[in-house]
Parts: C-alpha cells; sequence; structure tokens
C-alpha cells in the first residue's frame, strides 16, 4: 500500500522530535511493504541543519511554497491508501483540504503536540494547523497523547474515530554502542531548551552538578540562552545528530528526562527520548507524569525524580543496580515500543477506520477527485 505524510520534517532532528519519530515509523512501514512519501515544506532553519537529505526506499519532496508542491501531491493522492496530515505541519490546513478531494485514500491527522493543540483551545485560540473544519472530516485521528486527550480531542474538535499512537524507536538505529570519553558523565541530559522546563532541569540537573562538583554532567540541545545557570562541571555539547546520540548515552552512567509542562500535566505523554535511550542500554532518570508506570515500571525499569535529592540516590545506586534498570528497561522497549510495533498498531487502526461502523458520509465538496 501507499502513504503520503504532509509533515512539520522528516529531513532535520535540529530542534524537534518529530523527525526521528517519522523516520524510525516510516522505516518500519517500508520494511512491511508500504510505499511512502513525505512533504515537507524548506524552512530556512531545517535547511541550514538538515541531517537527511532523502528516504531510502521512500520519497522526500521538498518545497519551498505550497503552489510548486500541490500538482505532486494531486498525484501521489490519486494512487494513495492513506493520507496523513500533521500537527505543526506549515501547510497543514492546506493539505488537508486537498486530501479531502479524493475517495481512495484514508485521511488521517496525526497530532504530535496534543498536549499543546489542547492548550491552545483552552485559551479560546485555534490551532493554525486545523482548519475551520476541526477533525469532523478526518477517517481517524491519531494522538501522541492518550488518557484524558483521546476524548478531548473528539469533545474539542468533533473527532470521530481517535486512538494512541505514542513515541517509539527503531532499534537498528539506537542500540548500544562504544562510549566516548568526550561524552562521559554521570548524568546526561539531551533536549531542545524550553522555559516550561525550566525550572525541573535546574532543579533535576543544574541543582545535583552544583553539589557535585567532583563528577561530570553533559548537556546536549540546542537554543540554551546564556543567562541558563551554568556549572563549572556541566559541559554543554550544544546540537547532537542522531547519529551520534547511541555513543552519548552510551557514555552517561544516567540519563535525565525531563518532560514540557503541558505534557507532564496531561500524562500519557512518553518522550521518544525515553524508548531511545533505553534501546540504547542506559538507566533512565525521569520526571513523573500521569501514565509512566504504564510505559516503564518504576523502581525495576525506570528510576523516578521529583527532587534533587532523588537524583543524589539515584547517583549513589551501586554499578550493578543501574546495570539492572538499564537492561530490564531495554528489554521492555524491544518488546513493547520498537517503530516496528508502532507501524503494526497504526495498520491495525486504518483497519478499523474502513470498517462499515466508522463510515460517516464525506463532506460536502462540489467536486472530487
Amino acid at each position: 500500500m501507499k502513504i503520503v505524510v504532509f509533515g512539520l520534517t522528516i529531513s532535520s532532528s535540529w530542534g524537534n522530535g518529530h523527525a526521528t519519530l517519522w523516520r524510525g515509523l516510516l522505516g518500519a512501514m517500508m520494511r512491511r511493504g508500504w510505499d511512502v512519501v513525505f512533504f515537507e515544506r524548506n524552512v530556512e532553519y531545517y535547511a541550514t541543519n538538515r541531517d537527511l537529505c532523502e528516504i531510502e526506499g521512500g520519497e522526500l519532496v521538498i518545497y519551498a511554497e505550497w503552489s510548486e508542491a500541490v500538482e505532486i501531491a494531486r498525484r501521489h493522492l490519486r494512487e494513495a491508501d492513506a493520507a496523513i496530515v500533521t500537527s505543526y505541519c506549515p501547510d497543514g490546513v492546506a493539505a488537508a483540504e486537498l486530501m479531502m478531494w479524493f475517495d481512495r485514500p484514508l485521511k488521517i491527522f496525526y497530532d504530535l503536540d496534543t498536549p499543546v493543540t489542547l492548550s491552545v483551545l483552552a485559551r479560546g485560540e485555534s490551532p493554525p494547523y486545523i482548519g475551520p473544519r476541526r477533525l469532523r472530516d478526518f477517517d481517524l485521528v491519531l494522538s501522541y497523547t492518550g488518557g484524558s486527550a483521546l476524548t478531548e480531542l473528539q469533545a474539542r474538535l468533533e473527532a470521530r474515530l481517535v486512538r494512541p499512537l505514542y513515541g517509539h524507536v527503531d532499534p537498528d538505529a539506537y542500540r548500544p554502542a562504544s562510549p566516548r570519553p568526550d561524552y562521559a558523565c554521570a548524568l546526561s541530559h539531551i533536549g531542545t531548551y524550553a522555559p516550561d522546563r525550566r525550572d525541573v532541569l535546574v532543579e533535576l540537573f543544574v541543582e545535583p552538578a552544583r553539589d557535585r562538583p567532583k563528577e561530570r554532567f553533559v548537556l546536549a540541545g540546542s537554543l540554551y540562552p546564556a543567562d541558563f545557570p551554568w556549572t563549572d562541571n556541566l559541559f554543554v555539547l550544544g546540537h547532537l545528530a542522531p547519529q551520534d546520540h547511541a555513543a552519548f548515552y552510551a557514555s552517561s552512567r544516567l540519563t535525565l528526562n525531563v518532560t514540557r509542562r503541558a505534557m507532564a500535566e496531561m500524562g500519557w505523554c512518553p518522550s521518544g527520548r525515553l524508548f531511545e535511550a533505553a534501546a540504547c542500554g542506559t538507566a533512565i532518570l525521569s520526571d513523573w507524569w500521569p501514565g509512566l508506570d504504564e510505559f516503564f515500571e518504576p523502581g525495576s525499569e525506570i528510576l523516578i525524580a521529583r527532587s534533587a535529592n532523588d537524583v543524589f540516590e539515584a547517583l549513589d545506586r551501586d554499578n550493578g543496580e543501574i546495570r539492572h534498570i538499564a537492561d530490564a528497561a531495554r528489554e521492555r522497549v524491544l518488546a513493547d515500543h520498537t517503530s516496528f510495533r508502532r507501524a503494526a498498531e497504526f495498520e491495525a487502526f486504518l483497519n478499523e477506520a474502513r470498517s462499515p461502523a466508522n463510515s460517516a458520509p464525506a463532506p460536502l465538496l462540489t467536486q472530487r477527485g
């Protein structure tokens, strides 16, 4: 079968979590026999930090303006079995409108940023990637976030069929690797700077670094401001390309996950970093949010930090305990959270959406493709 995706980016992992998720999911789908096409607008800050120029086995369409992509998109949509538009797609509304002219593909909206979407709606505003008809015309709405977010998407945005498609990891890209001396540390953190998680990051990462000046702490990520409270034993790498992530994790005795506020408050929204670190065989220390225990077993597969004292306790564990937790997390991820597993779940959701019980009248249009 053939799938067409209109998304934020797959070509650049700089400052966003969408790219590596799409690489893993579409790679798994191609191994399952799908033909894939990904449309991406050539945004300057992704273009200057591009770390993927083609989809091996698939097609990447990078365009400057939507007008130059329309005819190419029409050709692919005529042949597609499924078409997806995502949150934060710069031309999401236009792409969704175009999809609706074609009878053949299932129409899907994938919200990779559901807590942000719902928080915008709560302010009485409309997300720029959702049109005036909201989500009522889509055959299937997928959400990166589960729990109450699923019913809220139905209630607030008139979605007909909503299912969770969580984060995942490609175990061929993320697996145990050889450590590097320049990455070596007692505790690491990887993530783009976000003001809404600054306070938690300071408490769980900076304060422990300040308290233990003889230990090494390493942070990788872009957009950190000059006034961030750095310490002499906290080393900053800047943006780290995906091909370097495995070595980064392998060099960390523990790695810290800090969740953005909207996602932590809503819960059931696991960062892809959790699965990536676990697949690389690194023990994870994470802030707490509702639903975390559905993905990892606290204490045996992941360590929880609600305060700096929890970080100190984790750092004081012996190497055998930390290794056991890391091995258990890797086993859990390989069983439940791979990109291949998500591709199979995606196909099951498509079959569900195709069933007569979930059919609904097509949107009123004067012409169909």
